[in-house]
């Protein structure tokens, strides 16, 4: 049997952490089609603050779009991370700089090293899990 390495957080530590509601999310999309669109909308629909970081548009949702994490004004609860695997060092260390309380790499995507620098930094990092399917699992 194949398993899919995941994060071991509880379902209460996960809705513990969806409570949190101010999200910057790494790569989203202007295109309806891809996740790391719908995923997004859907969270801003459900009363999360959503801070598109996309470097090739200037408002997604009717939201400004910043280039990096840097660039955002203010605290964010979570960094939600759509970059492929491999991409996501450099997004993680530039993450850490902003003290969020966790870095979310959504579905798919697993970086131990990105993932542990995270953690030694006293951010939880959650890893290989859609905040949408999850939100919708624990909020029935």
């Amino acid at each position: 049997m194949f398993v899919v390495e995941q994060d071991s957080f509880s379902d209460q530590q996960i809705s513990e952490i969806l409570s949190l509601t101010k999200v910057a999310v790494v790569g989203m999309s202007k295109n309806s089609s891809k996740a790391a669109h719908y995923v997004p909308k859907y969270l801003f629909e459900n009363g999360y603050d959503i801070t598109p970081v996309n470097p090739t548009t200037d408002e997604i949702l009717g939201k400004q779009c910043y280039s990096s994490i840097s660039e955002i004004d203010g605290e964010v609860d979570i960094i939600d991370v759509f970059r492929p695997s491999d991409q996501v060092l450099p997004f993680v260390v530039e993450a850490i700089k902003k003290k969020p309380k966790v870095i979310w790499l959504q579905e798919g995507i697993h970086n131990p090293e990105a993932e542990k620098l995270a953690t030694q930094a006293g951010i939880k990092v959650i890893f290989n899990r859609c905040m949408l399917a999850e939100h919708k699992r624990l909020s029935q």
